[in-house]
């Protein structure tokens, strides 16, 4: 299957002033594949080294972390040679050895031939939670996130789809009605599915979804048997307990993330640090206000003020227990997780494209679901689930602030009026 990293290994590789490449992101969402893929088409060879499979592996670095030292050992490991740019040696679950993602500095400054990725799922919480010497600046860094909407229709072989959306983006006209019928059926099935590789494989080659849930209820199974593995004792309840209420939250008309109702009285000092750990791991995102529509947003953001989001629609639908046809057939039962889970996929959209999110509200009440700065501009976007026209949010904030363009998320087909850019859901790929 296609995935969007290639092109940027492809990059990383030609580049001249490359440096040891750490790739991160939730479990499950394709790294290994990804690089190995990668490796296989680009290299000679491929040397590749798992600290979780194999966990005698870290006595290697145990001693001498240079690579006049690890690369004979590594080429005796690996049963073949490691040359200097013709081969690809991967650090797989690099975050089980903090040794091994210290040795990148010493690749970095004294071998830089050689084309070392490490790959990690949970490395944010061991950067954060461990004490030792992290390679800074002496690394190339790049996140890995589920596929997105894009890739899951070329998965489903609908390239000339993409193409056409793609066009009708770019020039603000309707596509087809027939294609933008089912450009929107293939929507509702990309949430059902999510983007998790093996379950869009799964879904592409078998289109059972009692399959998919049971692949979906495994992937769900490992985020918590990681909360209790990579966890303190004391915040493995409050971990699981946040990410249990964070879909319950969706479900809310308003969608900001409030402590009280993980438990009665609850409050930031009790779970703020579970929260950091699952925005640590990938599994969620935290989305701010911002209080002030100036650039750069991320000054004006308020910490007191944010939302969460699931980082993969397909396991949020698991997550919920909701059917298959629920989704597909958008019926009335699921009018109240309608808006969560439409601003989830969004937002997943915008992230996979490397966009920073933030969201805007009035002092009354009013409130634009997603606030991007695109291609130098700060871009408010309103969504709804349906083709609903009102939009008396995006309004206020278009007459307060005065945008250039602003951008209208629906089950409309694409078009521009009023200063306002249409876009159909399953284009939110191409913003």
């Amino acid at each position: 299957m296609y995935r969007k990293i290639t092109g940027f290994l492809t990059n990383w590789k030609d580049s001249a002033h490359r440096k040891p490449l750490i790739l991160q992101g939730a479990r499950q969402v394709g790294k290994t594949w990804s690089v190995l893929e990668f490796g296989r088409t680009c290299y000679e060879n491929v040397a590749y080294f798992n600290f979780e499979t194999d966990p005698g592996l870290g006595n290697t670095f145990a001693e001498d972390i240079s690579p006049a030292y690890l690369i004979p050992i590594l080429s005796h490991i690996a049963g073949q040679t490691i040359v200097r740019e013709k081969t690809l040696i991967v650090f797989d679950e690099v975050q089980l050895c903090e040794r091994a993602l210290t040795s990148l500095k010493y690749f970095c400054e004294d071998e830089p031939g050689y084309h070392v990725i490490a790959a990690g799922s949970l490395l944010g919480v061991a950067v954060n939670r461990t004490k030792f010497s992290f390679p800074v600046g002496k690394v190339d860094m790049a996140t890995l996130y589920p596929m997105d909407m894009e890739e899951f229709l070329m998965a489903c072989g609908e390239d000339g789809l993409v193409a056409e959306i793609q066009t009708c983006f770019a020039a603000d006209t309707p596509l087809p009605s027939a294609l933008h019928e089912s450009a929107m059926r293939l929507y509702r099935q990309y949430l059902v599915v999510g983007g998790m590789p093996e379950c869009v494989m799964q879904f592409v080659n078998t289109r059972d979804y009692i399959l998919l849930r049971h692949t979906q209820d495994t992937i769900l199974a490992g985020y918590l048997s990681d909360m209790s593995k990579y966890n303190t004792a004391n915040e493995i309840k409050k971990t699981r307990l946040a990410y249990d209420n964070i879909t319950v939250q969706l479900s809310k008309k308003n969608t900001r993330f409030q402590y009280k109702l993980i438990k009665k009285g609850g409050r930031a000092s009790e779970f703020e640090n579970a929260i950091e750990w699952l925005c640590l791991s990938g599994i969620v995102s935290q989305v701010y206000r911002v209080e002030q529509i100036k650039k750069p947003l991320e000054n004006y953001r308020d910490i007191d003020a944010f939302k969460i989001y699931v980082s993969d629609p397909g396991l949020l639908c698991a997550k919920k227990d909701l059917q298959a046809d629920d989704i597909l057939y958008m019926v009335d039962e699921i009018n109240d997780f309608k808006g969560g889970m439409t601003e989830n996929y969004v937002n997943v959209q915008l992230s996979a494209s490397g966009y920073r999110t933030y969201y805007w509200t009035s002092d009354r009440g009013a409130e634009v679901d997603f606030i991007i700065q695109r291609d130098g501009q700060i871009v408010p976007i309103e969504v709804k689930s349906a083709d609903n026209t009102k939009a008396k949010s995006l309004n206020l904030y278009m007459n307060t602030f005065r945008p250039s363009y602003a951008i209208k998320l629906s089950a409309r087909n694409f078009g521009f009026e009023g200063g306002k850019k249409t876009v159909p859901l399953y284009a939110a790929f191409c913003i």
